[in-house]
């Protein structure tokens, strides 16, 4: 008996990799949870998959499932939103599994902040204007944000940031951006990427507040904010540069068309 964390992708049933939709049609039972997966992703399962919506659970009632599929020898795949190491909740469960006695893997998916860079067609790195993104969320209830990376230390560095679960917080996000950010800094508001629900928002961030309102992007919203979203700027790589030599191509000599 083994249990699967799966990366279900951003939304799209295509956007599983083809390992995980294979455990899946594998697994006799699947849990999954359905404020954050798409059903569309359920399309995977097998027909006589025993499938647990788990938005309504608590971590002791879904331990409850896990040990009565060890007791019973049975696989589960655990489907998580996006990749399951980036605010997936998946930590505590491991350390149950642990004490159960049980084996786990962890297959990776697509993150919705990539999946929001390719419907926006976009590179988030470019020479000269920004190599380092930041992935961050804004705080909550259940998980509220440490001291050491509010909003406003974070935006000081000015690169690429992908910002998750920002709709329910946008103006004081915002606000918090401009400290740092130009007001006509490109920004992208992204709602459920991959989605049949997807909306898209594209501007400056000064006029995010201006132009939106918030209360249609308040759950499941990437904002991305920073230069690099600008089509315009950014320099060449040298890295298909044709004088510009490496291990697999030689530089091509001066004067050769």
């Amino acid at each position: 008996m083994k249990v699967y964390f799966i990366g279900a992708g951003p939304g799209s049933a295509d956007l599983i990799t083809v390992r995980g939709a294979h455990l899946l049609s594998r697994a006799a039972v699947v849990l999954y949870a359905g404020s954050l997966v798409s059903k569309e992703m359920l399309v995977h399962c097998r027909a006589d998959a025993q499938i647990i919506n788990t938005a309504k659970l608590s971590l002791q009632e879904q331990e409850t499932y896990y040990a009565n599929a060890r007791d019973c020898d049975l696989d589960v795949a655990r489907l998580h939103s996006g990749d399951p190491s980036i605010y997936g909740a998946t930590a505590e469960q491991m350390r149950r599994l642990e004490r159960l006695g049980i084996e786990y893997e962890v297959v990776p998916g697509v993150s919705s902040f990539v999946a929001a860079a390719a419907l926006l067609k976009i590179e988030l790195t470019k020479p000269d204007i920004a190599q380092t993104i930041i992935l961050t969320r804004t705080g909550g209830r259940a998980s509220p944000m440490p001291e050491r990376e509010s909003m406003r230390a974070l935006a000081a560095h000015t690169t690429t940031m992908c910002i998750f679960l920002s709709g329910s917080q946008l103006p004081e996000v915002t606000a918090e951006l401009l400290i740092h950010y130009g007001p006509d800094t490109p920004a992208a508001l992204v709602h459920k990427a991959t989605w049949r629900q997807e909306m898209i928002w594209c501007g400056s961030l000064g006029k995010i507040m201006d132009e939106v309102v918030p209360e249609d992007w308040a759950l499941s919203t990437m904002l991305i904010v920073g230069e690099a979203l600008n089509r315009e700027t950014g320099t060449e790589s040298r890295l298909y540069a044709a004088e510009y030599s490496h291990l697999y191509r030689k530089a091509a000599k001066k004067g050769r068309a």
